[in-house]
């Protein structure tokens, strides 16, 4: 039986269990059939521990405060108390209602709360939902960002990668027998074989007598008097006892990164099929302009093999990967990176990266993740791309320069309108026209602006 536990784990390969094996609540049989003992009560299964650290870490969370609301208010008693010393020092009505005329809370409570809406305005322009400003914030000051592989930084589904010969046969003559026998069977690698023939526009008809399936090691069939098999290599060499040609010893060359079908002929291997879970085009560039934006720790995180998670990070340059981690490994590193003072992000689409997600200061949901991620994420990125990210990130990185102009423009008009009311230089009614009137050109500027670079582009 094999089982598709990419959910839980991020193994972008269906796993083989045997009888007395584990299997993991909330993962998919793929092929043969299970009859399973439950050995966890309610609330000790693994899914409901992640559930139970997600709401642990939402409580842990602490909403980042309006700042333009807290120094609105803050400001209220100095107004009030400029307006007192103003009347006390010149007794002079005019001067003293030309304080109260001008006042910093309302510019404060409409151009800054408008900055935001617009910069959330804009990412939902982009297929990005963000639940709230402080999200944006926490984005645009990270420092880390911690990648899931599995459907993240790579597309989670198999493919066929090259055809590697163990004899005279040519490539697509191999491929070609290989997805005669595959195109019965719905296992994922199975398919990426029948696809990649199918792609090579290579017609495999029905050469071979009765396919016998043998669950999580292979196929094997005869193609005339030839017995055929093709599978995993305990399948073929020790099951079938198949061999190599002496001057065919080249298993040093196989690709490590790479799952391996093993085809044979007569029991001599013929040819050997890698299969990969591709890594998205776009990520090697998205991770150099990350790099650009002010991330300075690029993460990659995944269930998978030690062999495949290193030829993929050195592939795209992250700055450093874990590999073989479970679910709470994944909160844990990001709760230790928080610790260490740094502002994190976690970018995920499965189960198992929720606790990471909700651990982190932002947590960003890619394309079709689970219903649980995305319910779990503070960001959630609609589009079936990583280019979103820098696009977010420059976002975030504007709405925060608005604010910082915002802020000074609001003080430095404001501050000048009382002082030339104080001393004189201008009426109360001018004074009054004249905050309105910045309030107003504030607010408008604060709902139109532009991004430097469009959302999916370059």
């Amino acid at each position: 039986v094999t089982v598709k536990q990419a959910s839980l784990t991020g193994e972008s390969i269906p796993v083989p269990k045997r009888p007395g094996g584990m299997v993991y609540a909330g993962t998919v049989v793929e092929e043969g059939e299970l009859t399973i003992e439950v050995k966890a009560v309610s609330g000790s299964t693994r899914y409901e521990k992640i559930v139970t650290m997600i709401e642990d870490s939402e409580k842990l969370k602490s909403a980042v405060e309006g700042r333009a609301e807290h120094l609105a208010d803050r400001l209220v008693p100095y107004t009030f108390l400029g307006t007192g010393l103003t009347w006390l020092l010149t007794r002079n009505v005019t001067r003293t209602l030309s304080v109260l005329m001008v006042d910093f809370s309302c510019a404060l409570k409409l151009a800054m709360p408008l900055t935001v809406l617009t910069a959330i305005r804009e990412a939902n322009a982009a297929k990005i939902t963000v639940k709230g400003g402080k999200y944006l914030e926490a984005f645009s000051e990270a420092s880390t960002i911690v990648f899931d592989k599995t459907g993240t930084l790579t597309k989670a589904q198999p493919t066929l990668h090259s055809v590697i010969a163990f004899g005279e046969e040519k490539e697509d003559d191999l491929l070609r027998l290989a997805a005669c026998l595959e195109e019965h069977f719905p296992h994922s690698m199975a398919k990426a074989v029948v696809r990649a023939a199918a792609e090579r526009n290579l017609e495999h008809e029905e050469v071979h007598s009765k396919v016998e399936y043998i669950v999580a090691h292979g196929i094997a069939s005869y193609v005339g008097e030839k017995r055929v098999v093709i599978g995993s290599a305990h399948f073929v060499f020790e099951d079938e006892k198949c061999r190599i040609r002496p001057e065919y010893q080249r298993f040093d060359e196989l690709p490590l990164q790479y799952s391996h079908l093993y085809l044979a002929v007569d029991n001599v291997l013929e040819a050997v099929l890698c299969i990969e879970d591709p890594v998205r085009e776009e990520a090697k560039q998205i991770i150099r302009e990350l790099k650009r934006e002010g991330f300075t720790k690029i993460v990659m995180m995944t269930g998978d093999s030690e062999r495949t998670a290193a030829a993929i990070a050195k592939q795209i340059g992250v700055d450093e990967y874990h590999a073989e981690v479970l679910p709470e490994d994944k909160a844990n590193f990001v709760q230790q990176e928080k610790e260490a003072g740094r502002r994190v992000v976690m970018v995920g689409d499965g189960i198992n990266d929720s606790p990471a997600l909700s651990a982190a200061d932002v947590g960003i949901a890619i394309s079709d993740g689970s219903e649980l991620a995305r319910e779990i994420a503070d960001i959630t990125v609609g589009a079936d791309s990583l280019q979103e990210l820098v696009y977010l990130r420059r976002l975030s990185k504007e709405m925060m320069r608005r604010i910082h102009v915002n802020y000074r423009a609001i003080l430095g008009i404001n501050g000048s309108l009382i002082a030339a009311g104080v001393t004189g230089l201008i009426q109360p009614t001018t004074s009054a026209l004249l905050h309105n009137t910045t309030t107003l050109a504030l607010s408008l500027r604060s709902m139109s602006w532009k991004v430097p670079g469009e959302a999916g582009q370059e």
